[in-house]
């Protein structure tokens, strides 16, 4: 795997929020009409943020074989073509922990036929392509409903001054979904183009043009 230049050319990024995972899923899907084969998009954000969600939706536009869904296990899926479109290679990386064990998912071989996703790629893949989209996933701090927590903080005494423990919370229960997007496009192969699209608000179905 050649290195990537250390400076590439950085154009305009954008920042979108969205309200829900359907949102979420729309916006992959808006993205993935900018996509083209030989694309490289890193995709960050901690765990649960809605990487995996935002990857759903640029697999259903793309119109790739299978449901997109987190190949942690498997380390490297792909997602075959049915439309006549590139590829899609989704990878995560959570638990690679070398250089040497992304050039043995041999990722450059089809760097040029497919679009390749990558999730937790940050500092691992960046030497496959200077063209490439970083984008993170963020959940805003608070995105819970205040009826999942109650009106005892964690690690306080409620009101009446009778000690308790540390409630449990299930994020899974109580995220809103909320993010925020964070889309920065980096090398030649992105100048010029506009990611503005990526900020329409258009709800998401399978299949439908977005």
């Amino acid at each position: 795997m050649s290195p990537a230049p250390h400076t590439p050319q950085t154009a305009p990024g954008i920042t979108v929020a969205t309200g829900d995972a359907e949102e979420t899923r729309a916006l992959g899907a808006r993205l993935a009409r900018l996509l083209r084969a030989g694309d490289l998009v890193m995709l960050s954000g901690g765990l649960g943020a809605g990487k995996t969600t935002l990857a759903q939706g640029i697999g259903a536009a793309l119109k790739v074989r299978g449901r997109v869904s987190s190949p942690t296990f498997i380390i490297a899926r792909v997602h075959p073509a049915l439309a006549g479109g590139p590829d899609l290679i989704h990878v995560d990386a959570y638990r690679i922990t070398s250089l040497e064990e992304i050039d043995a998912l041999d990722l450059d071989s089809s760097l040029d036929r497919a679009v390749t996703l990558v999730e937790w790629g940050e500092e691992k893949v960046e030497a496959l392509s200077p063209d490439r989209l970083e984008v993170q996933v963020l959940r805003p701090h608070g995105a819970v409903g205040a009826s999942g927590l109650g009106a005892v903080q964690a690690g306080s005494d409620p009101p009446d001054g009778s000690a308790t423990e540390d409630p449990v919370v299930d994020l899974g229960e109580v995220d809103d979904g909320r993010r925020t997007v964070v889309v920065r496009a980096l090398g030649p192969r992105w100048v010029g183009v506009d990611l503005s699209p990526l900020a329409a608000v258009t709800s998401y179905q399978p299949g439908a043009p977005l």
